[in-house]
């Protein structure tokens, strides 16, 4: 009895406790578990103080230049830039001929010609009805005749009393009287053939003629038509088939061009270039738009139509100077300016003047000798007296 009694006193107690996953009591393991925890902590901490420790004791120049931004830097130097001017225009004969009626007009009876085509000089480009005009100069011919009939019997009249007068059966004043009717009928003679001379002469002017040899622009009559001194232009004669481009070009760029100046031509519509140069500069600038005309002389060319639009490419001379590109180039109140990586790698900004605009950058006439260390872009983002690390544009 007392046997079983103890017995089962001792296998009471563990009943009583709470068993773990691993097989220990619960106490033991939350005792572990804090434990663990409180080692990660230490070690955290610990690895944390070793980090900002080591930040602590690098050099305080190594640190700073590590925070500054790298920026790009470029040194341009200086060379030779040729300007180039673009201006637009519009095409027109350089020397345009109109041609109208000359004489007293009259009834179209033919136009042999047409517009395009070559005409030369003194070729006829209208014919007029002459048939009335025609009859008064045989009219004007007959009395030729009839003139120089009666001055050839005056002639004869007094060569007959010449004869006579030494013979005694002629008195002088008789001659006298028949040398003046010999003078009078020559002179009749004269007034003919002068009258005759005349309409030929405005039976010529009939016929509508080519001036000058060119090309013929425009033809506004046709057969049938009656015209006059008052018809107006019937014919446009491009002299020679030269064109020009009369561009229209600003204020300030008039003054870089001058006589003798090439140009290209492109007119619209064509990728096509022609060759030209500049044989007239406007002395006047329009109030307007403060423009200036520039002529440029062109060469015939079936591609250039009086009319037309084209652009012009003018080239204006050569300038020696740095060349920026456009990202490099600021501007606010004040005007344009740079930013230049100075001594100490700090920046500063530099005032500068533009000169011309060209397909490679901008060219600075003022404020820089070519030589500076010029921030290439993000320029905006900087402010003078800040540090930068310059990186050379070549060496990305």
């Amino acid at each position: 009895m007392n046997y079983n009694s103890r017995v089962g006193s001792d296998s009471a107690e563990p009943l009583n406790r709470e068993i773990g996953l691993d097989g220990e009591p619960r106490e033991t393991s939350r005792r572990k578990l804090w434990i663990g925890l409180a080692i990660l902590l230490l070690a955290a901490i610990a690895a944390a103080y070793y980090f900002v420790s080591s930040g602590d004791a690098a050099p305080a120049e190594e640190g700073n230049s590590e925070q500054a931004p790298s920026i790009t830097v470029i040194s341009p130097g200086r060379g030779t830039v040729e300007g180039v001017i673009n201006a637009p225009g519009t095409l027109f004969a350089r020397r345009e001929l109109p041609v109208g009626v000359v004489g007293e007009g009259g009834r179209v009876v033919s136009v042999p010609v047409d517009a395009g085509e070559w005409v030369r000089q003194g070729q006829v480009l209208a014919v007029i009805d002459r048939s009335v005009q025609n009859e008064q100069a045989r009219s004007a011919r007959a009395q030729i005749d009839v003139a120089q009939a009666d001055a050839n019997l005056a002639q004869s009249n007094l060569d007959r009393a010449r004869q006579l007068v030494d013979r005694g059966f002629i008195s002088t004043a008789e001659i006298d009287r028949l040398t003046a009717t010999r003078d009078s009928a020559v002179a009749r003679v004269q007034v003919a053939r002068a009258q005759y001379n005349e309409l030929q002469a405005r039976n010529a002017r009939l016929n509508i003629t080519a001036p000058a040899a060119g090309l013929l622009l425009e033809r506004n009559v046709e057969p049938g038509a009656t015209v006059s001194g008052g018809s107006g232009v019937l014919f446009r004669i491009a002299r020679g088939g030269e064109m020009e481009l009369q561009a229209e070009v600003g204020e300030s760029e008039l003054a870089r061009i001058s006589v003798g100046t090439s140009a290209e031509v492109t007119p619209a519509g064509t990728d096509q270039t022609f060759d030209g140069q500049v044989w007239q500069v406007a002395p006047t600038i329009d109030q307007q738009n403060r423009q200036g005309r520039v002529r440029i002389a062109l060469s015939y060319a079936p591609e250039l139509r009086p009319g037309g639009f084209a652009t012009a490419r003018i080239l204006s001379g050569t300038t020696n100077a740095p060349l920026l590109p456009e990202s490099a180039v600021l501007s606010d109140r004040e005007g344009s300016y740079v930013y230049i990586v100075g001594e100490n790698n700090t920046v500063e900004r530099r005032a500068i003047t533009l000169g011309r605009v060209t397909a490679d950058g901008v060219t600075v006439t003022e404020g820089l000798t070519g030589s500076e260390r010029i921030v290439l872009r993000a320029g905006g983002f900087l402010t003078p007296g800040e540090t930068v690390n310059p990186v050379a544009a070549d060496t990305q």
